[in-house]
């Protein structure tokens, strides 16, 4: 007869459709930013760049509010965002502070905990989201809520830089969605209908993005700057701010239904993505410093097909078992040694943080 005790002791199954999608958007963010330096001067890899920053941080984003849903404030789960989020977020604020002095030529630049540094900005925002998670569970109409702090922000440029404000409260209507997303709804974009119009649908979105990328300023979609800061009229804000998270959420949809939901070669990768997230922006740094977008086939087509190819492979090795186990001291270190020993076991569905995060 099968042990009940283990089977209560068992670790819970990780679902391959969302370690598929969390793999899927890590490789979308390292080619984003891959495509980055190759801007300049080329309409198409512009689109494809809008493209990509209409929706790989909003799924992410979604997917991160629909595993925290559990968040309860308990001290499993705080200790956890504190070992899974603030540590990281000194240990990389710090790192990435001192590898651009070298990169950037810019040796005075200061370790500031409340600046956060190109891509640490998402560990504030995800800390901030899960520690009002209880809030968001209890009041009434959450969303539309959510929405109306992203559009008063857009209208705030006096919040400025500290601990990336700005984005975390853009950004905040997606992960509020995603705490009122029910397996259903997944199941719901998972249909054939909608897996047959994804790809109509993004071929549309590239030749919008195409025809925008003349006409409008790709960074609404970056949440990061206020109306005013982007050289525009006060009310553009909120009305922006409801056009991008429309655009966002058609675009994750259709980015979630081409989601393989069967286990596959990169599912494993899954469980590493944070990994692959907070490492790669060193190479991506390094790779403008080292020269490597000097040469001028860089940026022709094949190029930036190269670029492509080059930072999935490296963002794929990042995200591997192997360096999960050897750098995980450093992005989900225990640290029992600073918190006290619960006197009883963690609440049963309780997931690892890498299981809730790129």
């Amino acid at each position: 007869m099968h042990d009940e005790r283990l089977a209560t002791a068992a670790p819970r199954e990780r679902d391959a459709y969302f370690d598929n999608a969390k793999y899927l958007a890590i490789v979308l963010v390292a080619v984003g930013h891959a495509w980055e330096p190759l801007r300049d001067g080329s309409r198409s890899v512009s689109a494809l760049y809008l493209l990509v920053y209409a929706f790989h941080m909003p799924a992410f984003i979604v997917v991160s509010g629909y595993f925290s849903r559990n968040f309860d404030a308990s001290p499993g789960r705080l200790r956890r965002l504190v070992t899974g989020l603030v540590v990281p977020y000194v240990v990389f604020e710090t790192a990435y502070t001192f590898f651009t002095r070298w990169t950037d030529r810019v040796p005075d630049r200061p370790v500031s905990l409340l600046d956060p540094l190109y891509l640490t900005w998402f560990l504030v925002a995800l800390f901030v989201w899960r520690l009002t998670t209880p809030l968001w569970q209890r009041v009434r109409h959450p969303v539309p809520l959510a929405l109306a702090v992203a559009m008063l922000a857009t209208l705030t440029p006096s919040i400025g830089d500290d601990l990336d404000l700005q984005r975390v409260l853009q950004f905040l209507p997606y992960f509020v969605l995603g705490l009122c997303l029910k397996p259903e709804h997944f199941r719901l974009v998972r249909r054939r209908t909608v897996r047959l119009a994804a790809l109509p649908v993004f071929a549309v979105a590239l030749a919008l993005a195409y025809w925008a990328v003349l006409r409008m300023s790709g960074a609404w979609f970056y949440h990061r700057d206020s109306a005013q800061e982007l050289g525009a009229p006060a009310w553009s804000g909120p009305v922006m701010t409801l056009v991008t998270f429309g655009c966002s959420l058609v675009l994750v949809g259709c980015f979630l239904a081409l989601v393989p939901g069967r286990r596959t070669w990169f599912t494993v990768l899954g469980a590493g993505t944070l990994y692959g997230y907070l490492l790669h922006g060193f190479l991506i740094q390094g790779a403008r410093f080292w020269g490597w977008y000097g040469p001028a086939w860089v940026h022709d087509p094949l190029g930036t097909a190269a670029a492509a190819l080059v930072a999935t492979a490296l963002v794929t090795a990042l995200c591997t078992p192997p360096v999960r186990r050897a750098l995980r001291g450093l992005v989900e270190p225990e640290m029992r040694w600073a918190f006290r020993q619960p006197t009883a076991p963690p609440a049963r569905g309780e997931r690892p943080y890498a299981a809730t995060a790129p």
